[in-house]
């Protein structure tokens, strides 16, 4: 695991430390998951992706600016990618990921 891999690694639980609500899960590929849906995950290339409505990603595409997640050489349907200038702003991303938590909490359970 390389050291830029543990770094945003260390981030990414901080974040997820700051939403009482779900927990990290994943020793290889950690990930958040919900209701059956996964909704945040940390790829092999230290990429954040977090899952939002249709509707929600559009926006945060078009503000951030940012673009679809992709992971193993895929897009993931439903997730953007948080830019690497956003991992500092903990507060910010804390609230995407708990804005992601209430949509997966949204669907039908799987």
């Amino acid at each position: 695991m390389s050291s830029m891999y543990k770094g945003r690694l260390a981030i990414y639980d901080s974040i997820v430390d700051l939403c009482p609500r779900f927990e990290r899960k994943g020793k290889t590929m950690p990930y958040t998951s919900a209701n059956g849906y996964m909704f945040s995950l940390l790829n092999k290339d230290a990429e954040l992706g977090i899952r939002f409505s249709k509707e929600v990603q559009e926006k945060y595409i078009a503000n951030i600016p940012t673009t679809h997640f992709r992971s193993h050489g895929a897009e993931l349907k439903g997730y953007i990618l948080i830019p690497n200038d956003m991992l500092d702003n903990k507060k910010t991303l804390a609230r995407m990921l708990n804005e992601s938590y209430d949509y997966v909490m949204s669907l039908k359970p799987k």
